[in-house]
């Protein structure tokens, strides 16, 4: 390959507690966002940044402030060769009313060639510092189409049309526009996306002229697991990634997946302190998200050692998974038994996620909740504040929907997902068993019994801190209860 595909991608996803020294504020947004992919490239070094157009306003003149802001860096590390831009950019066929922010996005590409080109020096130097987009909630491969070939055919064909009859091409009168193509990556969210991301990929792939030399494959970790379990998620993304090894191999095209964690167990379980158990247990991923817990909740040497490592790794291959049939059995009763535990714990959630704080200024995101038929109408928080909710009142989400499986079942689930008990441990050290009285009985009775499934040692500063939460929140005193969120949360090193 001409290009080495980096190993981490700094994500702008607001899991942390703690901000960053650069926001101005208690929320990252607008020029704070500039200076934190600034941040992600130069003091963590994380070699890409995802630039994210979907549920939030951002700036679209990102590569021009950056090269203009930090030319010295720049000028050092080459974006587009050394360090990438990634943006991920509304879905037109889900997000109807932000349709048309990913045809602006896509024109501002050729304008951030162009500050590149200026930046960099003559025009064989110039490098294109943004070629490639993530479109989120991929279903079907004729979305992906659709992107690459508007690109192609609108945003750089029209350089050869002409305005009026007999003038010049509007190349002659605009400029060029380069680069000439983008590579689309399709990032999966949802049980059937992600079961047919190696068949959906390759029908992209087959769509094209020629066949490239590698394709990027994101799949989700976060709202898979908000609607369908933790541990689902993961048995998901397992077969995934076998799926998607076994396509490289017949295609011979490097299929590089990128793999969407956070820092809580629920949500992937990526810490600095804990990398390297990471890249063990998803040997296959190319690229892992970092997001603002990971960067902004522990010291900075800390994660950039770990970053450092995690770039300096290699890829493998894809961990072997089992009786795939069995494992798709139980993600149906996982998700089954999860969606029943939710629906009776939807109602307090939604009241409780109000006193979370946020940490980035979002646009309201309509979850895949609302695309399901299998659970109505119901409407939750993003993952990050369902999280941040349930570790606060001291019930670990984890723990949701694992009462479906015996113990053959679990049997199974640690023959193809090692690091399982482990993530498990890690997760009860904040349940808090005298706070269960607050919840459903049958969400009581079946804590209890899978708490007892696993080793664990609990946490008495979390438990104690929440343990105020929510007496507090039961006799309707709310005003301590954000400060004592973010003391829960500081404990855990994420929020959620």
């Amino acid at each position: 390959m001409n290009r080495t595909v980096p190993r981490t991608m700094s994500t702008q996803h607001p899991d942390n507690v703690h901000m960053p020294f650069f926001a101005d504020g208690s929320v990252i947004e607008g020029e704070d966002e500039i200076k934190e992919a600034f941040y992600a490239f130069s003091h963590i070094r994380s070699r890409e940044q995802l630039w994210d157009f979907e549920g939030k306003e951002v700036d679209n003149y990102v590569v021009k402030k950056l090269l203009s802001r930090y030319e010295n860096f720049f000028s050092r590390n080459k974006l587009g060769r050394d360090i990438f831009l990634t943006f991920r950019v509304p879905n037109p066929t889900v997000e109807k009313n932000e349709a048309k922010v990913l045809i602006e996005t896509l024109e501002s590409i050729p304008r951030s060639y162009d500050a590149a080109k200026t930046f960099y020096g003559s025009y064989d130097d110039a490098i294109a510092p943004v070629f490639e987009v993530a479109q989120p909630m991929t279903s079907d491969s004729i979305s992906l189409i659709r992107i690459k070939e508007y690109y192609r055919k609108i945003v750089v064909g029209k350089e050869s049309t002409s305005i009026a009859d007999d003038d010049v091409p509007i190349r002659s009168w605009i400029g060029e526009f380069c680069p000439k193509e983008i590579n689309v990556i399709p990032l999966f969210e949802d049980t059937n996306g992600i079961l047919n991301a190696h068949s959906i990929t390759m029908e992209y792939l087959q769509s094209m002229r020629d066949m490239p030399e590698y394709q990027r494959v994101w799949l989700a970790r976060s709202d898979p697991a908000l609607n369908y379990s933790s541990l689902a998620a993961t048995l998901l993304n397992k077969i995934a990634l076998k799926r998607l090894e076994d396509l490289e191999n017949e295609l011979s095209v490097a299929i590089l997946p990128i793999l969407g964690t956070g820092s809580a167990p629920f949500r992937g379980n990526l810490k600095p302190t804990n990398s390297y158990d990471i890249l063990r247990a998803y040997p296959s991923v190319q690229t892992f998200t970092i997001q603002s817990a990971f960067k902004y909740d522990y010291p900075e040497k800390q994660v950039f050692e770990s970053v450092s490592s995690m770039e300096e790794s290699k890829r493998g291959k894809a961990t072997a998974i089992g009786d795939e049939d069995k494992i798709i059995d139980i993600i149906r009763r996982l998700s089954a038994q999860y969606q029943k535990e939710i629906n009776l714990l939807a109602g307090i959630v939604n009241d409780f996620a109000r006193f979370i704080p946020s940490r980035r200024k979002r646009k309201l995101h309509i979850g895949l909740f609302g695309y399901s038929r299998s659970v109505g109408e119901l409407k939750l928080p993003r993952a990050i504040t369902f999280c941040a909710s349930l570790y606060s009142m001291g019930l670990p989400p984890e723990l949701l929907g694992l009462s479906a499986l015996s113990g053959k079942d679990l049997e199974t689930v640690r023959e193809s997902t090692s690091f399982f008990d482990k993530d498990m441990e890690e997760s009860l050290r904040y349940l808090n068993k005298d706070n269960l009285r607050y919840f459903p009985k049958s969400v009581q009775d079946n804590s209890l019994k899978i708490s007892g499934m696993f080793k664990h040692e609990p946490d008495p500063k979390h438990q104690k801190i929440t343990g105020i939460i929510m007496d507090d929140y039961s006799k309707g005193n709310f005003n301590p209860i954000n400060e004592n969120i973010i003391r829960a949360a500081s404990i855990r090193g994420f929020l959620g």
